[in-house]
């Protein structure tokens, strides 16, 4: 009897772990595909993260879901940079942009070319700088989560992001004159 309950409770576990998984692979992606430079690569990596986390028991990752995909993510992509030989820069792939519903054409248009530009300067950050700031400003995670999932301490986080917004702010009043 104790055994169809077990079955019936590792069910409802992958259906969650499934849930979860889905609401977060979109953004792996893209977090991945930076990393690598690649797409393909990427979503092995992301499937190789979803195999991991079903075979995760609930209780080890409570509480804390997106750091811990995000965690293995970046271990998985950094295991295939280092399999490679070589670790690379990101590189801004393909990514689906998010935009206002019809907004006016000249203002779309400026706001595309102001999008691009911060892409350009991010690009040209160091990649440590450019991955806290993008888990920062694009995926929206606090200091302590970004620390868990770059196993760097809250301080050095800190100190990444605000060396980084530094050099932005310095490189667009440069870029504007």
């Amino acid at each position: 009897m104790s055994q169809p309950e077990s079955g019936a409770n590792n069910d409802e576990n992958d259906g969650v772990a499934a849930r979860a998984f889905a609401e977060h692979q979109a953004a792996l992606l893209r977090y991945a595909t930076r990393m690598l430079g690649d797409r393909e690569r990427a979503k092995d990596v992301v499937q190789d993260v979803y195999v991991r986390f079903l075979k995760e028991p609930a209780q080890a990752v409570d509480g804390h879901v997106v750091e811990w995909l995000y965690t293995v993510c970046r271990r998985r992509a950094i295991d295939v940079l280092r399999k490679e030989g070589r670790m690379t820069s990101f590189v801004e792939g393909a990514e689906v942009r998010l935009r206002a519903m019809d907004p006016l054409p000249g203002v779309a248009l400026e706001q595309g070319e102001i999008h691009e530009r911060l892409l350009r300067l991010i690009a040209a950050l160091p990649p440590s700088q450019q991955e806290v700031v993008r888990l920062k400003f694009q995926e929206g995670f606090s200091y302590k989560e970004i620390s868990r999932i770059t196993e760097l301490s809250v301080g050095n986080v800190g100190f990444l992001i605000h060396t980084a917004v530094q050099r932005l702010r310095k490189a667009w009043e440069k870029a504007g004159d």
